[in-house]
């Protein structure tokens, strides 16, 4: 640790405390990520889950939630389904990243202020380059167009997709997606596709981004039909780590990515604005992969 890291440290007289806000997320494995990321940096380091489902809340509730853990010193929120869209009002400001996306996963106090980050786009682009990184970009469908797919859409954007396929059953909130996207990539193919079949048809590649496939929401995002031996598939579902879609996938010949790389990634980026420190990314993955499957 370098002589700025332990300074920081050694400032730190009182636990940390942070926080994840969203709905179902009783089985999220970043609390602990967190947590023996800044033991195995020296400090001390409380992260609590606020679960909207747990407390019988809605979205509406955001305001009095936020309030609240800056209230109580907390020095930051993840934020995941259905929150990441819903809680850009309540802030002050918004990175480059999440201007662009329209979607915020991390938020930071500081001063007084709101501040909202997204590090889901960084955290799927390193966990697909770990795991997959001659991935085939010419054509990739991105199923979900809500916080987390627009988040992989710009990260496969950034990474050279050349032609992107949105569709969500939500059309007009594909279609919004697609134009926010354009802004930022107006020399790529990037539409809104009503018909999943249409779209799969020319694809190299599938990402699917809704909460399909969890623990709380069983299933497969698209006909099994539609996956080819020459797909890769990606997921960012991490509980589990092998969802229904990606063992179909899987016994179909395609090759196949978990959600685990996008889950540990976003949260060093997540760990860094919350603690100013750097954390290890493959302490963290380690410690992740010991939570088993």
């Amino acid at each position: 640790m370098g002589e700025l890291a332990v300074s920081k440290v050694a400032k730190m007289e009182a636990p940390l405390r942070a926080g994840l806000i969203g709905s179902g997320i009783g089985a999220s494995r970043t609390p602990s990520m967190h947590m023996v990321e800044g033991a195995a940096l020296g400090f001390a380091y409380e992260y609590e889950l606020i679960d909207l489902k747990a407390l019988d809340l809605g979205v509406d509730a955001l305001p009095a939630l936020l309030d609240s853990a800056e209230r109580r010193g907390l020095v930051g929120l993840n934020v995941t389904y259905p929150c990441k869209q819903r809680i850009i009002p309540l802030l002050d400001s918004l990175s480059a990243e999440a201007e662009a996306l329209q979607a915020v996963n991390t938020v930071v106090f500081r001063g007084g202020r709101r501040e909202g980050h997204n590090t889901d786009w960084s955290g799927f682009t390193m966990g697909l380059q770990a795991a997959l990184p001659d991935a085939d970009l010419t054509s990739v469908v991105l199923l979900g167009a809500g916080g987390a797919g627009a988040a992989v859409g710009y990260a496969l954007l950034r990474m050279g997709a050349q032609s992107l396929a949105v569709v969500d059953i939500d059309h007009d909130r594909a279609r919004q997606l697609c134009e926010q996207l354009r802004q930022s990539f107006p020399d790529r193919n990037i539409v809104a596709e009503a018909d999943v079949a249409r779209a799969m048809a020319g694809a190299t590649g599938l990402v699917h981004a809704t909460p399909t496939g969890m623990l709380s929401h069983p299933g497969l995002p698209l006909p099994e039909s539609l996956l080819r031996p020459d797909l890769w598939v990606a997921d960012i579902v991490y509980f589990p780590l092998e969802t229904e879609l990606l063992r179909v996938a899987a016994a179909k010949g395609c090759r196949v990515v978990n959600g685990g790389g996008m889950a540990i990634f976003q949260a060093v980026g997540a760990f860094r604005l919350f603690t100013g420190l750097e954390p290890d990314p493959a302490r963290m993955r380690r410690h992740f992969a010991s939570m088993g499957s």
